[in-house]
């Protein structure tokens, strides 16, 4: 029996509080995973502390809303802060990386944030993980309760209606596909940690 832990840090944004509960739903599926632990890491302010704990992790999870089709102002200038990691032979490299976003539309070109995330993660050498859940919400007999109801694959979308605060809003269904997401990167870390001793 292995005593590996796999340490995983939710680095985020949250404008208005939205995010923040998703971050909070990836956080939770990660830290129910046997032998991982979850860190949240608040990105408004880039302290010390904040590259310090993103270091320990062994996987992070970045998480922004999507603003204008894109990553908000406040992510991106975590990500071109973080150059001096990139700088420092890479180093983030082969960490876990995975993403996750919200808006109030239902698209909102949310795939996109889910894209720059992805490509940030790869300039950094991380090994990204997706979702593996099929689409819900996609037939007829279907429901809105369904998981990953948006139909992500590259990373867990959620959707806000912009007049509910953040204690409504995104759904529960929208958090329980986070926590997915969460889960599975904490699973996936764990792995890549025990081949890694093996090897």
């Amino acid at each position: 029996m292995s005593n590996t832990t796999a340490r995983i840090a939710v680095a985020y944004h949250s404008g208005n509080g939205h995010t923040a509960r998703q971050a909070q739903a990836v956080a939770a599926g990660a830290a129910e995973v046997p032998g991982a632990v979850a860190d949240l890491v608040s990105l408004d302010e880039l302290t010390d502390d904040v590259w310090e704990r993103l270091q320990a992790a062994d996987a992070i999870i970045f998480g922004t809303p999507t603003y204008m089709g894109s990553p908000s102002a406040v992510f991106k200038a975590f990500a071109e802060a973080s150059v001096k990691v990139w700088a420092a032979d890479l180093g983030w490299r082969d960490k876990i990386a995975a993403g996750f976003t919200n808006s109030k539309a239902m698209s909102g070109d949310k795939l996109n944030s889910i894209v720059d995330l992805a490509v940030f993660a790869a300039q950094h050498g991380m090994i990204w993980v997706g979702l593996d859940i099929y689409p819900g919400w996609a037939e007829s007999t279907a429901s809105i309760e369904d998981l990953n109801r948006l139909g992500s694959w590259l990373g867990a979308m959620a959707q806000s209606d912009a007049d509910l605060s953040a204690e409504k809003a995104p759904p529960e269904t929208d958090l329980r596909t986070a926590a997915a997401l969460g889960a599975r990167v904490a699973t996936i870390t764990l792995r890549h940690q025990r081949g890694s001793l093996a090897a």
